[in-house]
C-alpha cells in the first residue's frame, strides 16, 4: 500500500486495517497461496505431459482441459490479495502533486470501482456456472463438468469485491481523518 504523506498525527494506511481487514487479508492470502500451489501443480503436470509425449508417446490425457480449468481458478485467486496489498496498477502521474486528501478520495473511488467490478464478475460467473450446469456441458476429452471449474472462480471474485469495498472505506476514512487533521473538512 502506498504511504500517503500526511502530518505525523495522521494514521498510516497500514494501521487503518481493522479486524475485518485483517481477516480479509488472511483469507485473500490463503486463497492466493492455494492459487500458487495450483499453478505449481499445473507446471508439474505440463512437464510430465511434454516429457511423456516426446519420450514415450504418452501425454497426460486431457492435459489442456485440466490446464484451462485449473488456471482459470488459480488466476481468480490472486486478485483480492493483490488489491489489498496495493499491488494493482496505478497511474499517479496526474496526482503526484495533488493534495493527499484528494489522492485518498480518488483511491477510495478507484477501490469502489474495483469492488463493484468484483461483485459484477462474481454474479455473472455464478450465473454462468449455473447456466452451464443446467446445459450439462462437459469437457471434450475427460468429460468433466465445466460448471465446476467456473464455480471455483466465484470465491476469488467475491473476495475481490469485498477487498475493493473495504479498501474504499479505508481510503475514505483516511481521507476524512486527514482533512480534519489539516482543517480542510
Amino acid at each position: 500500500m502506498q504511504d500517503i504523506p500526511l502530518d505525523d498525527a495522521a494514521p498510516k494506511p497500514a494501521y487503518a486495517f481493522g479486524p475485518f481487514g485483517h481477516v480479509l487479508l488472511r483469507a485473500s492470502k490463503a486463497l492466493a497461496i492455494a492459487g500458487g500451489l495450483v499453478f505449481v501443480l499445473l507446471v508439474a503436470m505440463s512437464i510430465v505431459s511434454i516429457v511423456g509425449r516426446k519420450l514415450f508417446s504418452a501425454p497426460v490425457p486431457g492435459d489442456m482441459e485440466v490446464l484451462q480449468m485449473a488456471a482459470a481458478f488459480a488466476s481468480a485467486c490472486f486478485f483480492a490479495h493483490c488489491h489489498l496489498q496495493g499491488g494493482d496498477v496505478k497511474v499517479d502521474f496526474f496526482t503526484a502533486h495533488a493534495n493527499p486528501v484528494t489522492v485518498c478520495r480518488l483511491d477510495a473511488m478507484g477501490s469502489l470501482l474495483v469492488g463493484i467490478f468484483g461483485a459484477l464478475i462474481t454474479w455473472r460467473a455464478c450465473m454462468g456456472a449455473l447456466s452451464i450446469k443446467a446445459a450439462g456441458e462437459t469437457s471434450m476429452i475427460l468429460g468433466w463438468p465445466v460448471w465446476i471449474a467456473q464455480m471455483l472462480m466465484v470465491p476469488g471474485f467475491f473476495l475481490l469485491a469485498l477487498a475493493g469495498l473495504y479498501k474504499a472505506w479505508v481510503y475514505w476514512q483516511h481521507g476524512l481523518y486527514a482533512s480534519v487533521a489539516r482543517g480542510t473538512a
